[in-house]
């Protein structure tokens, strides 16, 4: 969805974008990672071992809060300093952790982006193929729907047709827009 007010011309700051850049090969958070969790963190190309690690945080509250602990500060410190040189009226923040990290006071308003877990479960299937274990473990993790719901200024609803999707971000577009002006 981020990428539709990208195409807007909207600065987008996305806290995944700036974590696989924080745990790529020379990544800032390597060598915190490797020294909580061992070698077997690291993937032969020096990067994070996604798919090892996915097996251990989604299996382990311990195992996830360690790696949190290590991650989320960094990604937190780096949106803060990208957001401090954006060039137009508003940006957006993606944070798919935004309630389970307690960062909503880093923004004006929340957008959450919303379809129904069946949904959901069968999109995250088909574009990166995990068992129904694993998918049902990273859910287990996240806030659940009615909270992201009641924590929402505003919602775009992900289950119906693309030109609903675009129309409703061209709305929210305008809308944060205006309110920027406002506040200036």
């Amino acid at each position: 969805m981020a990428e539709r007010f990208a195409h807007r011309g909207v600065t987008v700051i996305d806290a995944d974008l700036i974590s696989h850049a924080l745990t790529a090969t020379h990544g800032a958070a390597m060598p915190a990672i490797v020294a909580a969790f061992g070698a077997a963190a690291r993937a032969p190309t020096g990067a994070l071992d996604r798919a090892w690690m996915r097996e251990r945080v989604f299996h382990d509250a311990g195992v996830r809060q360690e790696l949190e602990s290590i991650l989320h500060p960094m990604i937190r410190a780096e949106m803060l300093r990208l957001a401090e040189q954006v060039p137009g009226p508003y940006s957006l923040l993606a944070i798919p952790l935004l309630f389970e990290t307690g960062q909503q006071a880093l923004v004006d308003r929340v957008l959450v982006v919303d379809l129904p877990e069946a949904m959901q479960i069968e999109r995250v299937r088909r574009r990166d193929g995990l068992s129904d274990a694993t998918i049902h473990a990273i859910l287990a993790s996240q806030v659940d729907r009615q909270r992201r719901l009641s924590g929402a200024d505003d919602l775009i609803d992900n289950s119906g047709a693309l030109d609903a999707l675009d129309a409703r971000v061209a709305e929210l577009d305008g809308f944060y827009r205006t309110l920027a002006q406002v506040r200036r």
